[in-house]
């Protein structure tokens, strides 16, 4: 176990086993999920992992991302469950619960460990990240690419440095995410956006938006969906109390719109799903998860210039 001082915060790693890697999901829109670390560095605000911390009875609030496990055998036990006879390749979710590349990956490379595990099995996987780093493992994702159903989404609510800063404080910009999906896009690999979630009031803005959906265009993606921000107990109230310290005047209508609810109902959700939807047709940015992966060339080097 040992320490670290990030972005002024104390984030303490404790390195333990773990005696399973996959994960069975219900409820989504992938059967299994696969977690390198617990915890997460980032911190985000409306992180809807801080629900599942409060219904654990685990540290949900300003404490959450203060300690992070690493499950140091995790590459190991997934091979031993993926050789297992009854495994039918079905794909595996990286990054359902955690970012499998906050700044604990650098040092620990599980999660190229268990990309190169899934890609020798041929099993499809995807990742969810805001995580530039995800470029230091160009080659094992291509090699992986080749052999089974690989896609990559970058979380990309908004490119509004303000937001950004208040609300997800521990990531890094979310221009470095778009030149990390260039190159990976450039590599072969399928490589989306995801704007999620957005912020009613903030990152809903149409000027917002459509700054995203450019943006994505001019990275490559290969498709932009989006979401909106869910509220359940333990995201709920740090967010309100997170909102009230830096956008007090949206505190009421918060209230308003959440009240006695989690989810948005669609009359309110429906108007940004069909405006970003307007927008990626606009921009030219298409469905392309159909094409045919070629071998990839050589994996390029890319400078994260803060």
């Amino acid at each position: 176990m040992f320490g670290i001082i990030a972005h002024g915060m104390r984030v303490e790693y404790r390195e333990e086993p773990c005696r399973s890697a996959l994960n069975r999901v219900h409820g989504m829109p992938f059967a299994w999920s696969l977690n390198p670390y617990m915890g997460c560095a980032h911190r985000c605000t409306f992180c809807y992992v801080r629900a599942f911390e409060a219904r654990a009875d685990r540290p949900w609030d300003d404490r959450y991302g203060a300690s992070i496990r690493v499950k140091t055998n995790v590459a190991e036990v997934l091979r031993r469950e993926l050789a297992r006879r009854g495994w039918e390749r079905a794909e595996v979710a990286i990054g359902a619960a955690t970012d499998p590349y906050q700044p604990a990956e650098g040092r620990y490379r599980l999660t190229r460990a268990c990309i190169e595990a899934l890609g020798e099995a041929a099993n499809p996987f995807s990742i969810v990240t805001r995580g530039p780093l995800i470029v230091r493992d160009l080659d094992v994702l291509a090699a992986a690419a080749r052999r089974a159903r690989v896609s990559v989404a970058f979380s990309v609510p908004t490119l509004d440095t303000e937001i950004w800063r208040r609300t997800e404080p521990g990531t890094a910009p979310p221009h470095q995410r778009l030149r990390a999906l260039a190159a990976l896009v450039e590599a072969g690999i399928d490589a989306c956006v995801a704007m999620a979630p957005i912020l009613p009031g903030l990152s809903d803005r149409p000027e917002l938006l459509a700054e995203v959906v450019r943006a994505a265009r001019a990275a490559g993606a290969t498709r932009v969906w989006t979401n909106l921000l869910h509220l359940k107990p333990g995201t709920r109230e740090h967010f309100l109390d997170a909102l009230a310290r830096d956008y007090p005047e949206l505190a009421p209508e918060y209230e308003r719109l959440y009240a006695g609810r989690a989810y948005l109902p669609v009359s309110e959700t429906r108007p940004v799903r069909e405006r970003v939807a307007a927008l990626a047709r606009a921009y030219g940015v298409r469905d392309r998860r159909r094409i045919r992966l070629e071998p990839a060339p050589e994996p390029r080097q890319l400078e994260l210039a803060m």
